[in-house]
């Protein structure tokens, strides 16, 4: 009796081994397809205008618009997996010399293997070009209020931090394209006497700015605007490059060197 109960329990623990060897765990995930990988390899022109698309050299792709980054690329079963956060594209033909997959807005992107050895020279960059939308710039005002003479002074400087920018190419590819942000100094004097000085950098306004936004944002311009009571009034503007999404805030300094922010407009 006993030998058959210990037999019996043995039984169970093969049966429940080898249900947890064959079952598959909820976290496996699909193996990239390394033969796909490999026909992709090579500069890809688009089927009809000839017209470089981009470039798959190893684990990576590269653009030939020298603006964009490269990106980390992997083909999982029928799609095509880029960048990070990873963007999906299904791919709808795959040959040694086709490739058509399907965009972010539901078209289809027809591509063929490059024959040409000049294609090659689209790549040629020194470097990547990283966009600072403008040069160092210096403003002098002027300003009279209640009989006093005041000066205030802004500089702005591109730096070299970058900002990185999701957007889509021609193609509708999610690329990310690269800036520099900017430091702009403002100082306020009454005559000699300095009442404000300091650097303004887009970190400072992350208590009024969602953060989604102010990751891609730069901080553009401060102008003087006006002058009052309250002190002088700063316009500071927080923009996406390249898009229409901006940020306007007032910027007070008062006459005793204080300073606050709130947004007027977005």
């Amino acid at each position: 009796m006993l030998r058959n109960v210990v037999v019996g329990w043995a039984l169970v623990c093969v049966l429940m081994v080898s249900c947890r060897q064959g079952a598959k765990s909820p976290d496996a995930t699909p193996a990239e397809d390394k033969e796909a990988k490999g026909l992709l390899q090579g500069i890809w022109v688009d089927e009809e205008s000839e017209s470089v698309a981009f470039k798959v050299e190893g684990d990576s792709v590269f653009y030939p618009d020298d603006t964009s980054m490269p990106t980390s690329f992997k083909i999982v079963g029928d799609t095509l997996i880029m960048g990070n956060p990873p963007s999906r594209y299904p791919i709808q033909k795959q040959t040694a010399n086709s490739f058509w997959f399907t965009n972010q807005a539901g078209d289809v992107i027809r591509l063929a293997k490059s024959t040409d050895p000049n294609a090659a020279l689209a790549f040629v960059h020194e470097k990547l070009k990283v966009i600072s939308l403008t040069e160092v710039l210096k403003k002098d005002t002027v300003v009279m209020y209640g009989g006093e003479r005041y000066h205030c002074y802004i500089a702005i400087n591109p730096t070299k931090y970058k900002v990185i920018r999701k957007t889509y190419n021609d193609d509708g590819v999610e690329v990310d394209n690269v800036y520099y942000d900017q430091i702009i100094h403002v100082s306020v004097y009454h005559g000699a006497e300095q009442l404000y000085s300091r650097d303004f950098k887009k970190s400072m306004f992350a208590h009024l700015v969602p953060e989604r936004f102010l990751s891609q944002a730069v901080l553009s311009n401060i102008d003087y605007s006006s002058v009052g009571s309250e002190g002088f009034h700063f316009d500071a503007t927080l923009c996406i490059p390249d898009a229409a999404s901006c940020y306007l805030l007032d910027a007070v300094i008062s006459f005793d060197g204080e300073m606050r922010m709130e947004v007027i407009d977005y």
